[in-house]
């Protein structure tokens, strides 16, 4: 699943799928410019690597990002111990060897984490406590799945180093949810992607997919540091960079060949899972129940609707809504012949809907007669794919060709205007692709459709040309997709090296 950055937000969902107690924040928010006073002598502190730096600073400047639900007011003094955000070595070095007996990740002392560890207790400390709040919305549902799968109850950290618990987090390069799933490696995992659902910010099934993943890839490898790294860089990267460390299969024997992101991602998760777990030892404070709570429930709808009716009929605050069903991209539960929509509300406004649906839904068709203004029609979204802004290229044009609409195109990009320049590169969701051979827009870096050599309709069997890329060889095949391809060659990524035969059908070829 590669990815440039695990991006940090805050959205929460109450609870797993399952009608439990839920609570919700009420305090108002704190200010994120809330950090210790420069106290400690940078020479006192070990230097973490170029790599962990990298990591942070991106991690650093997500974290910014505003709240949706508000954080506790947290704040430090400047007379708190400065044992607590800098402890000594052999203290930390003595934790670190007991968190390591008590768990099968490679959590061993290295000057390297020192550095990350005592960077964040320096100077990231509230956004520590924040993280240490939110947990409890999450972990509880994480555990339940990492017992049902046997595996090791630390992984669960990874959700904060890739998303901070939001299920909404979107990368630049398009990776979502709270496991930043790209594109194709949520259809591989069977999470749906259409214009009105993501499932990959389903909190449930986004969980169960992420952990059947790394389970794969524990696998591949044998080991779960190394299955980390894959997670992040592709299971490619890792075999690559074992090969070039002489075959050794260890994270921090082989980390100097793995590209940056990943070097400091496995140290990410660690440092995360160190603070969390010696919290109370650094002055932090475990997380509290809030004073507001109340049991959710999920109910299946018959009808479409959005979040503005339901929260007009059930008397529901429309960002509850939004909060509790992430998973529905515009604020609508569409209808779909033969899958009825999952919703979940709070059980007294669920057991209000029961009751009242008929009514409910005449006034939604009412109200959607007035307006004479359908909901949208459901559609497949494709994959993801690369556009180099070329000269003469605008917006409007690029738009056209593919047939998007600007506004889309500068939302998947974050762009605030219409300026592009040559050579920046877009992402873009294709509905149409241009007849021409010139155009270079790419499907996971590979190049145009004009490359693939002509694919007879009995052929079981296919030589990879430089070039080519699945979503290509799937359109040359009737009836075939890219999860066919990847099931029939055992392939768990989108990576095709030239050379390569694939099985164009389960036939034996």
């Amino acid at each position: 699943m590669k990815k440039h950055f695990a991006t940090f937000f805050l959205w929460i969902f109450l609870g797993p799928l399952v009608a439990q107690e839920i609570s919700i924040p009420i305090s108002q928010e704190a200010s994120l410019s809330q950090e210790l006073p420069a106290l400690i002598l940078t020479d006192t502190i070990s230097k973490p690597s170029l790599e962990a730096l990298t990591f942070a600073a991106v991690l650093d400047s997500i974290l910014n990002a505003s709240h949706v639900v508000p954080d506790p007011e947290i704040s430090y003094s400047a007379q708190d111990s400065i044992a607590l955000f800098n402890p000594p070595k052999d203290s930390l070095k003595s934790r670190l060897t007991l968190l390591d007996q008590k768990t099968i990740l490679d959590s061993r002392y290295n000057p390297s984490l020192e550095g990350v560890i005592k960077m964040y207790l320096r100077s990231k400390r509230v956004l520590i406590q924040k993280m240490l709040h939110r947990s409890a919305y999450y972990f509880p549902l994480f555990e339940r799945e990492l017992d049902a799968l046997s595996m090791p109850m630390e992984i669960k950290y990874l959700a904060i180093v890739e998303s901070a618990l939001n299920p909404k987090a979107r990368s630049k390069v398009g990776a979502t949810g709270l496991w930043q799933f790209m594109y194709g490696t949520g259809k591989m995992m069977g999470l749906e992607v259409n214009n009105y659902i993501d499932e990959r910010q389903d909190p449930f099934k986004s969980t169960q997919a992420a952990f059947k993943y790394l389970k794969k890839l524990h696998g591949m490898f044998g080991d779960w540091n190394l299955a980390l790294a894959a997670y992040n860089s592709g299971p490619g990267n890792v075999r690559k960079a074992i090969r070039r460390a002489g075959g050794v299969k260890d994270f921090w024997a082989i980390r100097s060949f793995l590209p940056r992101e990943t070097a400091g991602y496995v140290p990410a998760l660690l440092t995360t899972m160190y603070l969390f777990e010696y919290a109370e030892d650094h002055g932090f404070e475990l997380p509290k129940t809030a004073l507001a709570s109340y049991a959710t429930d999920t109910i299946h709808l018959k009808k479409a609707i959005s979040f503005s009716q339901l929260s007009k009929a059930l008397s529901l605050p429309e960002k509850t809504i939004e909060q509790l069903n992430p998973v529905y991209k515009l604020g609508i539960i569409p209808q779909i012949k033969g899958k009825p929509q999952a919703l979940r509300l709070p059980s007294t406004s669920t057991t209000l809907f029961i009751d009242q649906q008929d009514s409910i839904y005449a006034a939604v068709a009412a109200e959607m007669a007035l307006l004479k203004k359908p909901f949208p029609a459901l559609q497949t979204v494709g994959a993801p794919l690369r556009y180099r802004v070329q000269s003469g290229d605008y917006l409007g044009k690029i738009a056209q060709r593919y047939g998007l609409r600007v506004s889309d195109i500068k939302k998947w990009n974050r762009l605030s205007g219409n300026n592009i320049s040559i050579g920046q590169r877009l992402t873009l969701y294709p509905k149409t692709f241009p007849l021409n051979g010139t155009q270079n827009a790419s499907t996971g870096g590979q190049k145009s459709a004009s490359k693939i050599t002509s694919i007879a309709s009995d052929q079981k069997t296919y030589t990879v040309a430089a070039g080519d890329s699945l979503w290509l060889i799937a359109q040359k095949l009737k009836g075939v997709s890219v999860d066919d391809l990847k099931k029939w060659n055992d392939i768990w990524d989108n990576q095709l090296k030239p050379g390569t035969t694939l099985k164009l059908c389960s036939c034996s070829p």
